[in-house]
């Protein structure tokens, strides 16, 4: 079957191409070492502190710049905005805080693992 005349490929050619590909991309993948994750880890937890600095921020200018609407209606979306604003921005900050020490566990995690093979 001709692919369509607007130049997009249907989701079964795609397929149909990708598993017929000579490359084997199994058996090229490298091995992640204890350096890829210690600095994923600081990148990620880098990036923790600097959405906390963030959070704190959106904190102070919220706090102080009080939204006054007459209209009970602009009130409560200017509320359910501020709330949105910083819910996300502390969202943002526990993410990056999650993985940054997940990977710092799987970093001690394999200089372990990197231990005992080296005994055995």
């Amino acid at each position: 079957m001709n692919s369509p005349s607007n130049g997009f490929k249907n989701d079964s050619e795609e397929l149909a191409n990708s598993s017929a590909s000579p490359i084997d991309n199994t058996s090229s993948e490298q091995k992640k070492g204890p350096l890829s994750f210690l600095s994923g880890a600081i990148t990620s937890l880098s990036f923790s502190f600097l959405s906390l600095f963030i959070s704190k921020k959106i904190v102070l200018y919220f706090s102080i710049h009080t939204p006054n609407y007459s209209s009970p209606i602009a009130q409560s979306i200017a509320s359910g905005f501020k709330t949105l604003i910083i819910g996300i921005s502390f969202l943002s900050t526990f993410t990056f805080g999650f993985i940054g020490v997940g990977l710092f566990l799987v970093f001690i995690r394999s200089l372990i693992e990197g231990n005992k093979e080296k005994i055995d």
